[in-house]
């Protein structure tokens, strides 16, 4: 397929662990287009609407920018958004350290939601979108457990206040759903989803290069 045929998929974000994701289901985008756009809740939003209208907001700013629409082929726009719930509240995307030890400090030994959702708008703009949900059970925290991990930095501009990918890995007693999601893109929905819309899959894998073991 050449790339005048092949259309052009744009992540709108600048998470390093979404590309990751992203690229380890065999999908590599055209550009990177951060979407910036206020993640401020709206008043008694729930944490699952919450995510779904970010997630639609950020793939609607990028696919609204001239660099965007200036591509001659068909552009495919994903963005994502993960928002930690407990209960009907949503968590922050923690910014300073008093902010995740607030977090921890509620986490610790209970059980909370992750509200992971994607929307993908198509070259004729037409939204498709989901949001996974997953179940985790932190251990409870001592502490040490705390401190050790706010001074870690891991923290930052994370929902919730942890980064299930790093040491706060060793805190999750239990997960039911999907590992990926928690991580910041359910893989198998985002596929799917992709695929869903039009954008062709196989034959975007039909062109990654045979490794070999």
């Amino acid at each position: 397929m050449s790339d005048a045929l092949r259309p052009k998929l744009v992540l709108a974000s600048a998470s390093p662990r979404r590309l990751v994701l992203l690229e380890q289901a065999g999908l590599t985008p055209d550009l990177l287009f951060p979407a910036d756009v206020d993640e401020t809740p709206q008043r008694r939003e729930a944490p699952r609407r919450l995510a779904l209208r970010l997630a639609a907001a950020k793939a609607e700013t990028a696919a609204k920018a001239q660099l965007i629409k200036s591509f001659e082929e068909p552009v495919y726009v994903i963005a994502a958004d993960t928002v930690v719930g407990l209960g009907r509240r949503p968590l922050p995307k923690a910014t300073n350290a008093d902010e995740a030890l607030d977090c921890l400090q509620l986490l610790s030994g209970r059980s909370h939601w992750v509200y992971s959702a994607i929307t993908v708008i198509d070259p004729q703009g037409k939204h498709h979108a989901r949001c996974v949900e997953t179940k985790v059970r932190f251990k409870r925290l001592s502490r040490d457990d705390v401190a050790t991990y706010v001074a870690s930095d891991e923290w930052r501009g994370k929902a919730g206040g942890y980064a299930i990918q790093g040491r706060a890995g060793a805190f999750v007693r239990y997960l039911a759903g999907s590992h990926s999601a928690v991580v910041g893109l359910p893989l198998y929905e985002t596929v799917h989803l992709l695929e869903g819309a039009g954008y062709p899959i196989h034959r975007v894998w039909k062109e990654l290069p045979v490794v070999v073991a």
